[in-house]
């Protein structure tokens, strides 16, 4: 053993309160209250009359709280929308802003 070694056992022999060995290392693991794959948030340009909206896809929520989740992130972010079919429209550039939502909430996201 080295010197080091020694002398970090000797200061944790001297400090039962440390957790030691394994445990020492663990971090506490948050449960998503969800298990969600990761969801891909699209910008959407065409078909829309000249209007963009934010596309929020791969749901496997039931539509119920599907919609349930989209009314309050439409209410977070001031805008309209709607939810069908396993994906959240959001009305006008908002990727940013439903990134940040998502996350907050617990769930992973990217922005294609």
């Amino acid at each position: 053993m080295n010197d080091w070694q020694a002398g970090l056992q000797a200061f944790l022999d001297s400090n039962p309160d440390l957790p030691q060995g394994e445990e020492a290392n663990e971090q506490p693991v948050e449960e998503k209250t969800s298990k969600q794959p990761r969801l891909d948030i699209i910008l959407e340009k065409k078909g829309r009359g000249g209007k963009v909206a934010t596309i929020i896809t791969g749901f496997t929520l039931e539509d119920e709280e599907l919609s349930d989740l989209a009314s309050k992130m439409k209410a977070s972010l001031g805008t309209g929308g709607s939810a069908r079919g396993g994906e959240i429209l959001i009305q006008g550039d908002k990727r940013d802003a439903v990134l940040k939502f998502l996350t907050k909430n617990g769930y992973k996201a990217r922005i294609i």
